[in-house]
Order: structure tokens, then sequence, then C-alpha cells
């Protein structure tokens, strides 16, 4: 009988991690009584974590309850001071320099989710399962006022469909968007946000969806078709991307050629997005099972068996609310021009013609109407990101081509 290494990858700057890891963690021991008999899964914990995006401390990563170590073969955390010396190691033991290792490994998202992804493959995983540390494993949906929730088995269900694929992905529900509910007036109009939200967004976002997820009050909720019919299906391709998130989401790494790694422009996200676009030769699929998003820490009490019957609306006049939108925004505007440069060079000088356009005019009312001048700095953010456009395509094709030699160099040999 063959052990499957399943490895379990957090990329985390919260404290509520550990907590979010025993949820997972005894979730997966009352899951895994439904394994086939000839499975026996090895399961490992891959941990980079960063103690500056919340003042935290290592300890706040690594002092794992004994129970938890326990259910673990294999642990490994990656701090900042780890990232070093694995920079140090790699350039020592391969025929690549700093600026092509950076390129793989940088400080941001991608570069801690490539470093897991990394040791994942160095220690011979033959799955790695991404997971949040503000994502519980579970699904809640709406009977006519009341909210019902059910457990969703997130690691067994990709253990089952991974392989299948090269990915996995579920679904989410919860707060799922920033976009909070917005009482539209005569200065700023639905077809004003509409046009902004077309501007700055990517192919998948689409205004349809996104009216009618501010209709039910910013919340997401899990499909019970999908729920009941149980039945993965493949990614199609949207714009030269095939959509995947950046948690819940496996990886069959028993081929390691076939992966790719992440990556996001120098102080901007979308790190998941940047790898949709490399997936075309990639078998995608997104299975049933759902994990809750608690984009606003409002329901840290999940985890302790509190169920509420209904979710508080994502609404406007909390300032809190309005940074985060505004910080989503500014986050899909600084990836944006490098998305449209990739994915659609021939239209690429007219689509960013045409957002500066939309966002002169649009981004003035969303100012105003939210008092917040914040709005404004998204037309200098498109213009900074756009002008660094085409390097920053040169570092995303530099990343693809390091990954592809430290495979050759460290991995396979």
């Amino acid at each position: 009988m063959k052990t499957i290494q399943m490895g379990i990858g957090f990329a985390t700057g919260r404290m509520s991690f550990r907590k979010v890891l025993n949820a997972y963690i005894k979730n997966w021991q009352e899951a895994k009584k439904k394994l086939p008999a000839d499975y026996k899964i090895s399961l490992n914990l891959f941990v980079a974590y960063d103690t500056d995006y919340l003042k935290t401390q290592s300890t706040d990563y690594t002092n794992l309850s004994q129970d938890i170590v326990d259910q673990f073969d294999q642990i490994v955390f990656l701090g900042a001071k780890n990232a070093v010396k694995s920079l140090e190691r790699l350039q020592e033991h391969s025929q690549l320099d700093k600026k092509q290792l950076r390129s793989v490994f940088s400080s941001g998202y991608a570069g801690k989710r490539n470093a897991i992804l990394f040791a994942a493959l160095e220690n011979h995983m033959d799955y790695l399962l991404f997971l949040d540390d503000d994502e519980y494993p579970l699904a809640v949906t709406k009977s006519k006022d009341v909210c019902l929730w059910s457990g969703q088995h997130i690691i067994l269900s990709h253990l089952m469909q991974i392989p299948n694929a090269d990915y996995t992905n579920g679904r989410h529900c919860g707060y799922v968007s920033p976009i909070p509910q917005i009482p539209f007036n005569d200065d700023f109009t639905e077809e004003d946000f509409k046009a902004f939200i077309e501007a700055i967004s990517n192919d998948i976002i689409n205004w349809d969806s996104m009216r009618q997820l501010m209709r039910s009050g910013g919340v997401t909720y899990a499909s019970t078709d999908v729920l009941m019919r149980n039945q993965p299906e493949e990614v199609r391709e949207i714009g030269c991307c095939k959509f995947i998130s950046g948690a819940n989401l496996c990886i069959n790494l028993t081929d390691p050629e076939r992966t790719f790694p992440f990556f996001n422009p120098p102080g901007a996200r979308g790190e998941d997005t940047f790898l949709s676009t490399m997936l075309h030769e990639r078998t995608v699929l997104e299975i049933p099972c759902y994990a809750f998003h608690d984009g606003f820490s409002s329901y840290k009490n999940l985890l302790n068996g509190v169920l509420p019957t209904e979710l508080a609306p994502i609404t406007a006049e909390s300032p809190a609310i309005v940074n985060r939108f505004l910080s989503a925004c500014i986050g899909w505007v600084r990836y944006k021009p490098l998305l449209v440069y990739i994915t659609n060079p021939e239209g690429y000088t007219e689509q960013i013609a045409q957002m500066k356009t939309t966002l002169a005019e649009v981004a003035p009312k969303l100012a105003r109407y939210f008092n917040n001048d914040g709005f404004l700095n998204i037309i200098c953010e498109l213009e900074e990101f756009q002008a660094n456009a085409k390097k920053h395509a040169a570092q995303y094709r530099l990343a693809q081509a390091t990954w592809q030699k430290l495979l050759k160099e460290v991995i396979l040999p």
C-alpha cells in the first residue's frame, strides 16, 4: 500500500492561524474515516509566516499544541530568517543568481506561496493543499430568512479529486467580495459604479454578479445545487485565464515539471490571477467543497460552534469597510495593467486608455460619496503600474524560467 504524502500549506500573518488550523485538523480526524480502505495518508504542514504584517512574533505560529503536532508526520516553518538561509543555500547549490531567485521568492504573498510550494517539492509531497487563515471548513446556505450551516470535508474532497487533475479548486462562501452595499443617488449612480467595477476588475467579475451580490448584502451563499450534485466541473478558460483562488486550492506535485510559480507585481496582489494565466494546458477542476471566507474577521466564533441564523450585510456606513473596499480597489488596479499586457497585448493601449478615462470621471465621484480622498489615488496607482507593465512582464517571465531551472537543478536530479 503506497502512502500518499499530503502537504497542507498556510501563508499567514495572523495569530488566528493556529485556531483555524485546529479546526481543519479536527475536521480531518472526522473525514478520514471515509477514506477508502487502501488509502494511507501522511499529513505534513508547511507554514510561511509574516511577523511584520500584524506585529506578531514567530511563536504565535510555531507554538502549536501537542494534539496538533501529533497529527503531522512533518512540520516545516518558513519565517524571514529561514527564507534568507534558503536563498543562500539555493544560490550556492544552483546556477541561479540572487535576481533570479528573488523573482520567485519575493517578500510578497507570491513569494511566500512559492516558498511553501518549493519546500513541499523538496520534501517529496504528492499533493499540496493551500488553506487561508480566514477561511473555515463550513458552507452557509440560505432558506427563506435563515442561514443553514454544514461542515465541509475540504482535505478529503481534494484528496479524492486531485489524482485526476493538475489543480483542484474548492468554492467559497461568506464575505468573499469587499464590495459593500451602496445606496445610489443622483451624484453617484448605479451606472457610475458599474463603469468603475468593470474598469478595474478582471474578466471573471461581471457587473450582473456584483449587483446580485450587493443585493444579498455582500454575502455569498453556497449553492445547494452544487452541494447536492456533488460533482467536480472542469474550469473553462476565460480571457486567456483558468481562474483559480489562492486558497482551497490543491496542486498535484507528482510531476513537478507540470507546476508553475505564483507571481504578483511588486507591491500588488493577484498571485492567484497570474497563476491562472499559466494554466492553458493544465487540467483544473472546481470541486464541490466550500470554505467560509470571514473577510472582515467578524465570525471567529464560528470555530467555537456559534452558528448565526443571519449574516450582517456589508454596508458603506463603516469606515473600516470603506477602507477595505479602497484597499481592494488599489490592489485590483495595481495588477490590472500587467494582466491586460499578458492576456490582451494587441488591445493593451486601448484598454488602459479606456480605464484612465473611466477612472478620471468616476474616481472623484467615489471620493466625494465616501468622503475619502484615497479613491483619487487610484488614478495615480494605475499610471504608475501601467508605466511599469513591461518591466513587470519581464519579471513574470523570469519567475517562470527560474522556476523551471530550480526544478531541473534542485528537485529532479
